[in-house]
């Protein structure tokens, strides 16, 4: 970064714990700077980037620091913050929070980025308070506006206006004065699809008696609404059944993002969308029909009757092994599904969702995110 963090007064006595440089299997890695702390103030932390790599966020400007670094929490919802808005050519933005997206939304026509913001923050307004706020264009002045009529921990983008800057700058804000503004690298360099080049982009997760586990990223095998595929498939008792229900173009769309979305929810993860924004996202349940109705839950207590999810669609990151997912879903009024096949009663859960009126598509591939 181009600005060192300043450090707390817990981590000021820790300094220097970590070394300057790092090799992982052969890897060598150079300290950006200690962070604040880790997860929680009393662990201490260090950021690490790749020698010899023009990485996207280990090399993020910072145009604006808070009245103390980055955590390594922040770090990560800036991370999977840009994993969500990396998928799109469109303007999109996500807020993160707790390493969970509470509201994600793209532009739809007749949007500005500030609607766009607006849509992704509303999804869940309560958790979005202290969020970190990604976007995947250059941050207009209408829009640092709007962000700093609440607080947010930070806002990351490829780029930002030099009004944007000073409205985010102003000496006088009271609710945001501390927010962060992070400018970082090209999206586009971060892969996103199954084929992309994923050299040096292997993730690394830590056991605890301290053995390494080391997995491709996940990346997805759904490029755009032509390769969404109406589900099918086969049992003893039901023959060859197929998904008869329709979805509209704005509707697949919908499910398009859906689905680049729930890549960085942490499962079990289901994601309702309508109109280019998330509308609820179910999290972290442990088991499938839970999270989707945690996510139905969060909507009637946050819209109270104001919003309603009729015609909405849904994102499932792993298949429905009953279908009790798909009918809770149908209930509140999703009318289009798309989830991976897998389970013993696919064939069953088709059926059931054409008897409720519910298109349903299968994904070529598990999303599981356990971060």
């Amino acid at each position: 970064m181009t600005e060192k963090l300043n450090r707390n007064t817990y981590l000021s006595k820790h300094v220097g714990d970590f070394p300057e440089k790092a090799d992982i299997l052969g890897r060598e890695f150079v300290k950006v700077d200690d962070l604040r702390y880790g997860t929680n103030p009393h662990q201490t932390a260090a950021f690490y980037k790749p020698v010899g790599r023009d990485c996207v966020i280990g090399d993020m400007q910072v145009l604006k620091n808070g009245k103390s670094g980055l955590s390594q929490t922040n770090l990560e919802d800036i991370s999977f913050s840009l994993n969500i808005v990396k998928f799109f050519d469109i303007p999109a933005c996500a807020c993160m929070k707790h390493v969970n997206p509470c509201g994600a939304a793209c532009a739809v026509p007749g949007d500005t980025l500030k609607d766009v913001y607006i849509k992704a923050r509303d999804c869940d307004a309560r958790a979005a308070f202290g969020s970190v706020i990604a976007f995947n264009v250059k941050v207009d002045a209408d829009t640092a506006r709007e962000i700093m009529t609440t607080f947010v921990e930070c806002v990351v983008a490829p780029d930002f206006e030099p009004e944007a800057v000073a409205i985010f700058s102003d000496p006088e804000a009271k609710l945001n004065k501390h927010v962060r503004i992070l400018k970082c690298g090209d999206l586009k360099k971060l892969p996103k699809y199954v084929g992309d080049d994923i050299s040096g982009y292997q993730t690394f997760k830590v056991l605890a008696d301290g053995c390494l586990v080391i997995a491709d990223p996940l990346m997805t095998n759904i490029h755009s609404v032509a390769d969404l595929k109406p589900a099918e498939a086969d049992s003893k008792t039901l023959g060859h059944v197929v998904s008869t229900v329709k979805a509209t173009p704005a509707q697949l769309q919908d499910i398009l993002m859906a689905w680049y979305v729930n890549i960085s929810v942490r499962s079990n993860g289901v994601v309702i969308v309508k109109n280019g924004g998330t509308l609820c996202v179910g999290t972290g349940e442990q088991d499938r029909v839970g999270a989707v109705e945690q996510a139905i839950v969060k909507f009637n207590d946050k819209y109270g009757g104001k919003e309603t999810i009729k015609d909405a669609v849904m994102a499932s990151d792993g298949f429905f092994p009953f279908p009790d997912g798909v009918e809770v879903a149908a209930k509140a009024g999703v009318t289009a599904i798309i989830a991976p096949s897998g389970s013993l009663k696919d064939a069953d859960v088709i059926q059931r969702a054409n008897e409720l009126g519910v298109a349903l598509f299968h994904a070529p591939e598990r999303v599981f995110s356990h971060h």
